[in-house]
């Protein structure tokens, strides 16, 4: 994409006492697909990511045209073929004729998690009453999570950053890898018994 630095697809330590995680993040486009306009949402959420995760991780990246067949093919490979634990989307969750991603999410994922939707819309209604127009939801698809974000970079570290405190502990109920971050950007969520103090033996 012109104009765009290459991006850095992967962060956290490896002193961490979190596992590596892989994420995906899926940006729905048109216009950002066919280079009319470089994509700033997608490397919105990696920075995100690049403050926010401590421990080891990986992105895979996609941008995609709105059309409903090829988001839910792209949910799938980043799930099923990547075994990505987390795969964010950004776009396409409004009312307009093309904005399809919700029903793509539905489509794949086996279970949904409406609270992330009402969490996000809540945040995002402080700042501007449209946020009601917005259809974010999510959803799980194997041990994978999967979580429709706005569209514009401001809206999506609005809400970003207050939704992902609870995002660790759902990853672990999934029996996914456990994922640590930086508390003074999210200080993430767990019941006591789901805390770690230190990296597993097998782990070191």
């Amino acid at each position: 994409m012109s104009g765009q630095q290459p991006l850095v697809l992967e962060g956290g330590s490896a002193e961490s006492v979190g596992d590596f995680a892989k994420f995906g993040i899926v940006t729905v486009s048109d216009r950002a697909s066919t280079g009319i306009y470089d994509d700033l949402s997608g490397p919105a959420i990696l920075q995100f990511f690049h403050e926010a995760i401590k421990s080891r991780w990986q992105v895979v990246y996609r941008v995609i045209p709105d059309e409903r067949p090829l988001i839910e093919e792209t949910l799938k490979e980043l799930c099923d073929k990547e075994g990505c634990c987390l795969v964010v989307t950004t776009g396409g969750t409004g009312p307009a004729p093309r904005d399809v991603t919700p029903e793509a999410t539905e489509a794949v994922c086996e279970r949904m998690m409406p609270g992330y939707g009402e969490q996000m819309r809540a945040i995002s209604l402080r700042y501007v009453p449209t946020a009601v127009l917005s259809r974010q939801t999510a959803g799980l698809r194997g041990k994978s999570l999967i979580l429709n974000l706005p569209g514009k970079p401001k809206s999506i570290r609005e809400t970003i950053d207050e939704v992902f405190v609870s995002i660790p502990a759902c990853i672990n109920l999934l029996e996914g890898p456990y994922i640590e971050t930086h508390e003074e950007v999210v200080k993430a969520f767990r019941p006591a018994t789901m805390v770690r103090k230190s990296k597993p033996a097998a782990a070191q």
